[in-house]
């Protein structure tokens, strides 16, 4: 256990708020339910954002900015976007302060109130489809696919550093199209690039499929998610992709000339993940001992730590690390020299544990002399010692195995932790004794939804994409089912 952090059997809340915290990732704000996200927090985000906003662009998207305010009017339009976000909006109602005639201090000036309330924005699709309306005539302006990288204000009651704060980072994609079929392929084409980003480069495998209408995005016709499986058995969302039907374009009148020279109303998609990929991050792959991450996503992937009594030594050992963080640089290998000498390397090792960098190399004078360097693994903590001449080459194929490894570790956990339920009682015994993912028939009402939620807390994750077919009773009404859904306590 390293720096006081509690073990994660022990208290898993407190195991997880103990390495963003200790880990140096974020701290909360003086506002309630929002964070400071500090420098290697904001590190990782920012590796995650460029391999997503890359493959963005590959496939055809571009990056655009819309205002943090919205018309309160914009928000009334579309019926059940309203209705959905609601109760967590945050409104502006006037300009202006003004100090206080009994000098008390500031107090917000009576004669500033805006003539229309504005909205600090929850999700955009409202203040995106009013600007559809004036860019969209023709099937000549479609596919119109946008996305944009900004901040987002939720008002949550129950808050968690990342996982779920009232101001939060996300990208959130919106796409216009000419025929239902572009867009639903839309949807699913986002889908994947989320579930490809999870497993490629989180090394968190994912479970996706469609929402169940209680479920669903608030004006959307299907939600589709992926779901990762956290180590204390719970599921978290980390990606939506959302088909939004003529919902949107019906709401702003976005209609266009299509090639027949008729008036229809354009189709549309909305789609984003968040700053809640960290927590997930964490949550997938550490330890007692701190963060796991990744080599992809690693902002140091490999540290060199100098063991040295005096500044000759020290002189000696920096001109072989700085070498070795040429040729690593060289390599787009990113690299950390650490010859700080108001540490001592044993707290140095146990920082980078700490903070999850993938691997970690130690040089001596006495490995000066027999021409090698220790080398420490991460993710399985084994330390072995390689020649110097070899090291480039050794750790570039050692990052590729450390990324499979962890991959494979989340996999075996998440095989282990799906079981299938076929009565009540067996489902409460699973939840209650084991948690993770249960695949269970389900009659495909809200009712027995809703029932099964308030009494056991599980929702259904999602409606797998192409479910096995097989007959089968409802758990909890015993009506027929053709397949199974999956089921979870969930963050």
């Amino acid at each position: 256990m390293a720096k006081g952090i509690t073990k994660k059997s022990e208290n898993y809340a407190a195991w997880y708020n103990d390495i963003v915290k200790k880990a140096d990732l974020a701290e909360n704000s003086p506002v309630r339910g929002c964070m400071i996200i500090k420098p290697y927090g904001f590190a990782i985000w920012e590796k995650m954002q460029a391999a997503i906003d890359k493959m963005f662009k590959d496939t055809g998207h571009e990056n655009v900015y819309f205002p943090l305010f919205i018309p309160k009017s914009y928000m009334s339009k579309e019926a059940a976007h309203v209705e959905g976000f609601a109760k967590e909006c945050a409104i502006v109602t006037h300009y202006r302060l003004k100090n206080a005639d009994d000098g008390s201090g500031l107090i917000v000036d009576p004669e500033a109130k805006l003539e229309e309330e504005l909205i600090i924005r929850p999700t955009s699709e409202t203040v995106i489809w009013s600007a559809y309306k004036k860019w969209i005539q023709s099937y000549r302006d479609l596919p119109l696919l946008l996305n944009q990288w900004v901040n987002i204000v939720r008002w949550e009651m129950r808050t968690r550093l990342f996982l779920r704060t009232t101001e939060f980072l996300w990208q959130e994609g919106h796409t216009a199209h000419a025929t239902k079929e572009e867009a639903v392929d839309e949807t699913l084409k986002m889908l994947d690039v989320y579930t490809t980003f999870a497993e490629k480069f989180m090394a968190m495998p994912v479970l996706k499929g469609v929402k169940t209408e209680t479920e669903r995005f608030a004006g959307a016709v299907d939600t589709y998610s992926i779901e990762a499986l956290m180590q204390d058995g719970k599921a978290l969302q980390s990606g939506t992709s959302h088909f939004l039907g003529q919902n949107f374009a019906r709401a702003f009148d976005v209609q266009f000339a299509t090639k027949d020279g008729k008036l229809d109303y354009v189709w549309g998609t909305s789609w984003g993940t968040s700053t809640r990929l960290v927590g997930a991050l964490i949550m997938t792959h550490s330890d007692d001992k701190g963060l796991i991450l990744p080599p992809k996503l690693a902002p140091i992937q490999v540290v060199i730590v100098p063991i040295f009594k005096n500044t000759e030594e020290l002189d000696d050992i920096r001109k072989v690390a700085e070498q070795i963080k040429n040729q690593l640089q060289d390599n787009d290998i990113s690299v950390k020299f650490d010859d700080r000498d108001t540490y001592k390397p044993g707290w140095k090792f146990a920082e980078y544990e700490l903070k999850g960098v993938p691997v970690r190399l130690a040089i001596g004078p006495r490995d000066l002399e027999s021409g090698t360097v220790e080398l420490a693994r991460r993710d399985t903590l084994e330390k072995s010692v390689i020649s110097l001449e070899n090291v480039v080459s050794y750790i570039q194929n050692l990052l590729t195995d450390i990324q499979e490894n962890i991959y494979r570790k989340a996999l075996k956990f998440r095989e282990e932790n799906t079981r299938k339920a076929d009565t009540y009682d067996e489902f409460k015994e699973i939840l209650i004794e084991k948690g993770g993912f249960i695949l269970a028939h389900w009659d495909g009402t809200k009712e027995t939804e809703e029932k099964i939620k308030s009494e056991t807390m599980a929702t259904i994750r999602l409606i797998p994409l192409q479910p096995e077919k097989e007959k089968g009773k409802c758990i909890y009404s015993g009506k027929p089912s053709d397949h199974r859904v999956v089921f979870a306590k969930a963050y």
